[in-house]
């Protein structure tokens, strides 16, 4: 299990020793985060308080559009939390893939697009891609009351108090932990990563049971071929205690994008020795028959007049109960290509979703449909 914190502040930390925090927060939050700070600081969970979090049940994840950028911003489940539908991940790619200065170029072009929402972790790149994120905002110089930054706890290092969720490393008991680094202003949300429905409802149940502060969203894997937990056991939680979805790998880790349809090519995520278990997934018979579903796809976005991964990341957006989907991409140009995604949405019209969906035959059963 993962645990995710979205932060709003004034300045991120970054990993050099000129700006660790205040002596007031740290005499205000001992050890608590400290064990956690030892070997990698965690560079998104530094946030200014603006007093706790209480569930705003009345809200909705109706959208608001920006007009100089054309994105859309929705609620993050039923918080009051704007967020832009459309995130940039660092998985992969920051202090991996890509460059700093691609990474540099890639934030920018994300920020000037109106996307207000970064993800990382303190696994991704053993720490390092948190770090670039934090000096890219630093030099960038962009208000940090207008980004939300979300990072990830588990796995933080190879020793077993760095890694986990004992109060060793964050918590002791997650719910509580939570509550403290949120009243203590360091963070001001906090929700799920990869939880099933029955352990976000155990979080539910437990703060509300000590009065404490419950998760406002769950991160999973949402794309044409992965749609049950979103579209079945979400809405359900957003309807009965305000969780909402921040999805990420819209296009399956790649699959979607069309380069894998004549093989593995070797520039290909997929050819690298660490993404071994990728490439047995597209040679797949399974693969191979989602390739082919993927060919019949290619009509309905050429209708559209967009590309297959904007068909993708529009079709997982045209989902209301996402919050927000997290893009990744290695360079501006596929990059600029997703961000295309929010002038396919409204083509996506009802006929449009059911004739993907008779393509894909994956339509998970539900007893209420959740969707506009």
């Amino acid at each position: 299990m993962q645990v995710s914190i979205a932060c709003t502040e004034h300045s991120l930390k970054s990993r050099n020793g000129e700006e660790r925090l205040s002596g007031k927060q740290s005499a205000a939050a001992p050890n608590v985060v400290s064990a956690a700070r030892a070997k990698f600081r965690t560079v998104a969970i530094i946030a200014r308080s603006l007093g706790t979090f209480t569930p705003q049940h009345h809200i909705s994840l109706k959208e608001s559009t920006a007009k100089q950028t054309g994105m859309k911003y929705r609620n993050l489940g039923k918080s009051g939390l704007r967020v832009s539908c459309l995130g940039l991940g660092t998985w992969v790619t920051f202090g991996g893939q890509i460059s700093d200065e691609v990474a540099e170029q890639l934030m920018t072009i994300a920020y000037e697009s109106g996307v207000n929402l970064f993800d990382t972790a303190e696994v991704y790149a053993a720490g390092k891609a948190e770090v670039i994120l934090g000096n890219i905002l630093k030099k960038k110089g962009w208000r940090r009351s207008s980004l939300v930054i979300t990072t990830k706890l588990y796995w933080g290092g190879k020793a077993e108090t760095e890694r986990g969720l004992s109060r060793k490393h964050i918590i002791e008991e997650i719910v509580r932990a939570m509550t403290h680094v949120i009243n203590q202003g360091m963070a001001m949300y906090w929700g799920t990563s990869r939880w099933s429905a029955m352990e976000i409802m155990e979080a539910y149940s437990v703060a509300r049971q000590f009065n404490m502060i419950p998760p406002v969203c769950e991160q999973a894997e949402y794309h044409l071929f992965q749609r049950e937990k979103v579209e079945v056991q979400l809405p359900e939680l957003y309807h009965k205690i305000g969780v909402g979805a921040m999805t990420w790998s819209p296009l399956a880790c790649g699959i979607i994008s069309g380069k894998y349809g004549n093989g593995v090519p070797e520039s290909s995520r997929a050819a690298l020795k660490c993404y071994q278990w990728l490439k047995e997934k597209i040679i797949s018979e399974e693969g191979r028959k989602q390739q082919t579903k993927l060919k019949d796809l290619s009509p309905i976005a050429e209708r559209l007049g967009c590309t297959l991964p904007q068909l993708a990341v529009a079709w997982c957006l045209r989902n209301e109960g996402v919050s927000s989907v997290l893009l990744g991409s290695s360079n501006p140009e596929q990059l600029i290509e997703n961000l295309g995604a929010i002038q396919v949405l409204p083509k996506m019209t009802s006929h449009i979703v059911n004739e993907i969906d008779n393509i894909l035959g994956n339509k998970p059963y539900s007893k209420k449909d959740y969707r506009s």
